[in-house]
């Protein structure tokens, strides 16, 4: 089994790795985390992008569960001699790890290399495709603090075309019963989307999820000036001031903070979930490995 994209799991299986994500956050809270579960499995980290939240959870998630961990340092790989992504796959999977990681800057790419590998491949983050495991904390996170997912509204705002935590996200909430509202500039929208401004997309919302404009990913410049997206599509206090009474905020980070957020809310310590977020992480990832390693330890 390999978790590439949200539609990769079935609803038991989500319920699962929710369930038992939240379990491993309170876990997670002891004073000493040494589950062995993982003993013995070996467990690899392959990112051609940059990464600090997701790369070192999924470090964190493995050594807690016991594995042994190995980060491929790709710009030290022969793939900057000119080997080819299918042959670096294979030549992993002659290793025989128990369950690769792979983050790349091309969509359907984790796809390609599962069917190369003989163990699970799990995607964390292919291009402008999916980002599944954001989507699966990101739900946790609501869970935990409404105790609920269904019935939620839910405002998505910001680079939505670029952005693969939308994508994975909007799969996953709304398949859980949760209203999904897409906003951003017209330029940042992608063509299938039914979005609206985002001040109709805030009011009432009980959760905000900001997003970075993927600049990177631009083929042209926005031209923005400074302060110009922020009034127009961030989230403000005023703009924040619509949400519903017990509103939270949330962000997949990194933060452009003074673009698409005001700092003070990042920060805010009642409504902010963002640096929950990053702990449920490492409880969700937690729960992912152990789904997907079950089998090799049967």
């Amino acid at each position: 089994m390999h978790l590439t994209s949200i539609d990769s799991l079935s609803d038991d299986q989500i319920e699962r790795v929710l369930s038992e994500g939240l379990r491993w956050f309170d876990y997670n809270r002891q004073r000493r985390r040494n589950d062995h579960r993982l003993d013995g499995l070996t467990v690899i980290n392959a990112f051609f992008e940059n990464s600090t939240r997701t790369l070192l959870s999924f470090e964190i998630a493995a050594n807690r569960l016991g594995a042994q961990v190995v980060t491929m340092q790709v710009e030290h790989s022969s793939i900057k001699k000119g080997e080819t992504l299918d042959d670096t796959a294979r030549t992993l999977n002659a290793m025989r790890p128990d369950a690769l990681v792979i983050r790349h800057g091309t969509g359907g790419t984790p796809s390609e290399v599962a069917a190369l590998m003989d163990c699970p491949v799990i995607n964390a983050g292919d291009g402008t495709g999916e980002h599944p495991t954001q989507a699966l904390l990101d739900a946790a996170t609501l869970r935990r603090h409404f105790g609920r997912i269904e019935g939620l509204k839910v405002a998505i705002c910001g680079d939505i075309r670029h952005s693969r935590v939308a994508r994975s996200n909007r799969k996953l909430l709304e398949r859980l019963g949760a209203e999904v509202r897409l906003a951003g500039p017209p330029s940042l929208l992608p063509e299938d989307a039914d979005a609206t401004d985002i001040d109709s997309a805030v009011a009432g919302a009980d959760a905000v999820m900001m997003l970075r404009i993927q600049r990177e990913r631009l083929a042209d410049d926005l031209g923005d000036l400074p302060g110009e997206f922020l009034e127009n599509y961030g989230l403000t206090a005023a703009r924040f001031a619509s949400a519903a009474p017990q509103a939270v905020i949330m962000h997949p980070g990194p933060i452009n903070r003074g673009v698409e957020i005001e700092g003070a809310l990042a920060d805010d310590p009642e409504r902010s979930l963002i640096t929950r977020q990053v702990e449920m992480g490492v409880a969700v990832r937690m729960a992912v490995l152990d789904l997907l390693t079950a089998d090799r330890r049967d």
